[in-house]
């Protein structure tokens, strides 16, 4: 899985959905249950450093689409697990497909 740049897109886009999950519920507990901050000060860090993966790794893409598609992966990191749904959707319209000849390092 990480050895493409396909895989590690797949997998920090699940990644930060999960991160954005985490960081809900922290902010849920803090404003609203208990006032306790521990969740917003764990999630916080680990969803703002695997958005910066998943835009870095959406980049290393950028030579595969066209920018609108570009342009939708990137919004995509913006609201709560838009990042899955994008994943999805380029999937399935092939945009994830595997290039022959393509090294595993790409």
């Amino acid at each position: 899985m990480f050895s493409s740049a396909v895989g590690r897109f797949r997998l920090l886009a699940l990644a930060e959905a999960v991160s954005w999950a985490g960081l809900l519920i922290g902010m849920f507990f803090k404003y609203v249950v208990v006032g306790n901050e521990i969740g917003v000060k764990v999630f916080g860090p680990v969803h703002g450093a695997i958005f910066v993966g998943y835009v870095l790794v959406t980049l290393m893409l950028a030579h595969r689409w066209d920018r609108r598609t570009l342009v939708l992966g990137l919004v995509a990191s913006i609201p709560p697990f838009g990042t899955v749904v994008f994943e999805r959707w380029a999937n399935k319209t092939g945009r994830l497909d595997e290039v022959e000849g393509q090294t595993a390092n790409d």
